[in-house]
């Protein structure tokens, strides 16, 4: 049963080098650290982590968020706008958003979030200090506003003139606001 060549694909299949990816709307890049892995350092990123691995070291990933998985053990500071734990983590947390610890997960060390979750079940053994989000205060900025235009006027004063000697120690005197 030999086929042409033109009949190498029925209307059913589609031939391998029409495959079109996902769009990236439904796309998610993700760095992965499998169940074997064991890293020693300083890991940072531009996309989210999930470590299902050993890290011992330092996470920094300011912007994206970090998930320990269920097989993941970190030794290390973690540093994320996001941080999930169901895992174990040895170190001291900063989140810029969120903190959750999942009630498989351990976390022992200090933790500096604007919001966190803790299920029944986790543990957390060390310091929590929880912050507001920054705001900007209007007052202040207003405030430095106006003393900005301040400091602008006095110095487009124009200075008096000098016609003799007492008069020039008499205008060093004002320029210097004696």
């Amino acid at each position: 049963m030999l086929q042409s060549p033109d009949q190498k694909y029925s209307s059913a299949t589609t031939p391998a080098d029409s495959y079109s990816p996902p769009s990236s709307a439904t796309t998610v890049n993700q760095t992965y650290i499998a169940r074997s892995v064991v890293i020693k350092g300083e890991v940072s990123g531009t996309e989210p982590l999930f470590i299902d691995g050993r890290v011992e070291g330092k996470l920094h990933f300011p912007e994206h968020r970090v998930t320990i998985g269920r097989n993941g053990n970190v030794t290390a500071n973690i540093l994320g706008k996001e941080v999930v734990i169901m895992g174990k983590v040895q170190g001291n947390v900063e989140c810029g958003d969120r903190l959750d610890i999942r009630s498989e997960g351990t976390l022992t060390g200090d933790v500096i979030t604007h919001r966190i979750s803790v299920e029944e079940g986790a543990i957390l053994k060390g310091g929590v200090e929880v912050r507001q989000p920054e705001k900007k205060d209007v007052k202040t900025h207003q405030q430095q506003a106006q003393q900005t235009q301040t400091k602008t006027v006095e110095a487009q004063k124009p200075l008096p003139a000098i016609t003799g000697f007492g008069d020039a120690q008499k205008a060093v005197a004002a320029a210097a606001g004696k």
